[in-house]
């Protein structure tokens, strides 16, 4: 079970922006000049899961590693307009077969990469076989 996913990220308040835009998260603590960790951050909920962003250097490079997060079919077209909306880039996605889920690629402020995935794993290994 996952306790929580840190992000370093340059800028505090972009990345805030980011995470509240895009996942509706919630900021559920600002550590403000404190640090009781390596630097500043702030903790954020996405439905049940701890997002903590952390100030520091953005990643040097995009890379494929990246983050995916569950949505609705139905939702697609919202979370498109809202990725749009902050200027970010949208990585085109990679070949899929048919019948497979749809995803929307894309980074954050910091080089990032976060996927927004419209299947299941269950639904994938069946169209694999």
């Amino acid at each position: 079970m996952i306790s929580h996913i840190t992000f370093i990220v340059q800028n505090l308040d972009k990345a805030t922006l980011f995470f509240e835009e895009i996942f509706t998260a919630k900021e559920v603590y600002s550590s403000g000049v404190n640090t009781f960790s390596l630097a500043q951050e702030k903790f954020f909920l996405i439905d049940d899961l701890w997002i903590a962003i952390m100030q520091g250097d953005s990643l040097p490079i995009k890379t494929y590693n990246h983050v995916a997060f569950k949505i609705e079919e139905s939702e697609y077209d919202n979370y498109l307009e809202k990725i749009n909306a902050l200027g970010l880039e949208i990585k085109e996605g990679r070949q899929r077969v048919a019948g497979e889920a749809n995803s929307i690629y894309f980074y954050d402020f910091d080089h990032h990469l976060f996927e927004l995935h419209t299947g299941s794993l269950e639904e994938r290994l069946k169209r694999y076989q």
